[in-house]
């Protein structure tokens, strides 16, 4: 066993624990008590993002089927997927979560969301590396796959 794999778990334990830590401070960080300047407009633009990212994350579960897992580690019997959102970015769950995220930080005017929104954005990018590093050793395709497609944002990241 690794220093890595002690810490992190042998399917990436430490990044899920991780990740539920800042949803959970991002669901109890209050709102702000005064608006933004603009405030219709960013609750608005909040409530879209929300709303596209809610549709990107059902959509990502449903093009995972049996090979979701809340681990790093892909599941043992699990094929490669590259369909889909796939085809678009290799990381769509963490696209709409990030999405749903900063939406709802916009939506309810919350600094403190907003500054969470930007931890989860780190910690997404750290686990994903985790996982490519797992996909790469189990499927030869993956690194055309991960040269190809984005990881977060089509044609931007």
């Amino acid at each position: 066993m690794t220093v890595y794999s002690s810490i992190m778990g042998e399917r990436g334990e430490g990044w899920v624990i991780a990740q539920g830590l800042v949803l959970g401070l991002f669901v109890l960080a209050p709102g702000a008590s005064t608006p933004w300047p603009l405030g219709a407009l960013w609750t608005l633009l909040g409530g879209l993002l929300t709303a596209l990212g809610s549709l990107v994350l059902l959509l990502a579960v449903s093009g995972l089927g049996r090979n979701l897992s809340p681990f790093p580690r892909p599941v043992p019997d699990g094929q490669l997927v590259t369909s889909g959102l796939y085809a678009l970015v290799r990381h769509p769950l963490y696209t709409g979560l990030m999405l749903v995220c900063l939406g709802v930080a916009l939506w309810t005017n919350s600094p403190a969301r907003l500054a969470l929104s930007a931890v989860l954005l780190w910690l997404l990018d750290g686990k994903a590396s985790r996982e490519e590093a797992w996909l790469q050793e189990r499927f030869l395709e993956y690194e055309n796959y991960r040269r190809r497609v984005g990881k977060f944002f089509p044609g931007v990241y």
